[in-house]
């Protein structure tokens, strides 16, 4: 699908905001450096006319300016300090605000929506060519197709915000577009993160808050794995699959607790299940599952719902291929809790702790980097599962109504799988989106609906 640009222009605070510099949490300083995007999809309302209402396009550009007064550090910029350490400039210097168009129908993407073709809806951000201090923290590109549908991809810099965080963003940008009013200012004081905070209390001596995964067995490094091509397909599981396979995690349960397992919890073991045999991995095989922890309410106080920053650690769960295999879905179930479990209010301090100790940031940088070969590979034998399952991404109106679709636009990377309701049917299915080597995905489509009825 080929898209051509119309304009590109900062969107700034639609007032004067404080300027200054910001310091960054700990949690900041080693996630991710690049930009999330997502698609939102929109048909334009029946009685929709550009020549009596406000073109849609204005009021996205007005409200975002608008909104940008609350949340003025994303209108900033980043830039590097001593020891490979970044903080927020809070600078004004506005949103990049892209609008382009498409001789594409929307009714002629097919299975599109599934492709590498979708990232031409979303913005470019070359990082190798830009130096950091110059990229905007946002960049939304509003494609228009020939049909008057119309897409918006917002990217947000993963180095200030989560995605709790960058939902409860486009939420609130969603209230403004339509008229109304914030609804929640959000909270901007990093220090419930001990953000800036000058005392280093030392970690245990064998403490560490992250587990390189493991290689294949008879392997020396990743490298052969990570150029492998790769595929995505959108898996659903209706909410009686869910349920099935809740019930056998919960009848097969391997833990010492006496909660249910969640849709998480369950639908990510299963996972784990399936990409272990579809690998077909040998027996004693070890492998890793990376794991997003929200640790807003594990903390002492509980981290304010609307905080403005990253609030999520990163863990690893670990088992043999083999017992994943043989064993029922309740062992595998219980890895992933056993692995969230954790993190508690003591472990997120120790994580801090061990951070602060570190007098320079930029080897963890390095290996965090998305445009890293160096990072961490959670691609054969291993495997990430990000939950949008309790984010509110979805149903997003912007005048128009909810979007007809709305995904992620992530690199197509070995072992990277989301889980996102399936809000437009309402019948309370979810849709796993999975990517995997192009020889393994017929195999753990066929076990992905076949091991719910073993």
């Amino acid at each position: 699908m080929k898209v051509s640009y119309t304009s590109s222009s900062l969107v700034t605070p639609a007032k004067t905001t404080w300027n200054g510099r910001m310091p960054l949490a700990d949690w900041d300083q080693i996630g991710y450096i690049s930009h999330v995007p997502t698609i939102h999809i929109y048909k334009p309302p029946y009685n929709y006319d550009p020549q009596q209402d406000k073109p849609f396009v204005d009021n996205l550009r007005d409200s975002l300016s608008r909104l940008l007064v609350h949340f003025y550090p994303l209108a900033g910029r980043l830039r590097w300090i001593e020891g490979g350490r970044l903080e927020l400039d809070c600078n004004s210097m506005g949103v990049q605000f892209i609008v382009a168009g498409t001789k594409t129908k929307l009714d002629d993407l097919g299975e599109f929506l599934t492709s590498p073709e979708i990232q031409s809806l979303a913005p470019h951000i070359d990082y190798e060519i830009t130096p950091l201090k110059e990229h905007p923290l946002m960049y939304v590109q509003i494609t228009q197709f020939q049909c008057g549908s119309i897409s918006i991809s917002p990217a947000i810099s993963h180095v200030v915000v989560d995605g709790r965080t960058a939902s409860y963003f486009l939420s609130e940008w969603s209230r403004l577009a339509r008229g109304l009013s914030l609804e929640f200012p959000p909270f901007l004081d990093k220090r419930v993160l001990r953000a800036g905070e000058q005392l280093i209390r030392p970690p245990p001596p064998d403490f560490l808050p992250f587990l390189i995964p493991p290689l294949l067995i008879g392997k020396n490094s990743d490298k052969e794995e990570r150029e492998k091509e790769t595929i995505v397909s959108m898996l659903k599981l209706s909410k009686n699959q869910v349920e099935i396979l809740k019930n056998k995690a919960n009848e097969t349960r391997q833990d010492k607790y006496s909660r249910p397992y969640s849709r998480y919890e369950t639908i990510t073991g299963h996972i784990w299940r399936c990409a272990s045999e579809a690998r077909d991995h040998k027996l004693e095989q070890p492998t890793g599952l990376g794991i997003s922890v929200d640790i807003r309410r594990r903390m002492q106080p509980p981290i304010p719902q609307n905080f403005l920053g990253n609030s999520t650690i990163d863990v690893v769960a670990s088992a043999c291929s083999g017992d994943l295999i043989s064993r029922p879905i309740g062992y595998s179930a219980s890895r992933v809790r056993e692995a969230i479990d954790k993190v508690t209010n003591e472990f997120v301090h120790t994580t801090i702790d061990f951070w602060k100790n570190q007098e320079d940031l930029t080897p963890f940088q390095d290996i965090h980097s998305s445009t890293s070969d160096e990072g961490p590979f959670y691609g054969n034998p291993n495997l990430g599962v990000t939950s949008w399952l309790t984010l509110p991404f979805q149903g997003l109106d912007f005048g128009w109504g909810e979007e007809v679709y709305m995904g992620p636009v992530t690199h197509d990377v070995d072992g990277d799988f989301i889980l996102f309701n399936d809000n437009h049917n309402g019948d309370g299915s979810v849709i796993v989106r999975a990517c995997l080597q192009v020889p393994h995905m017929k195999a753990f489509r066929k076990l992905f609906y076949a091991l719910i009825m073993v």
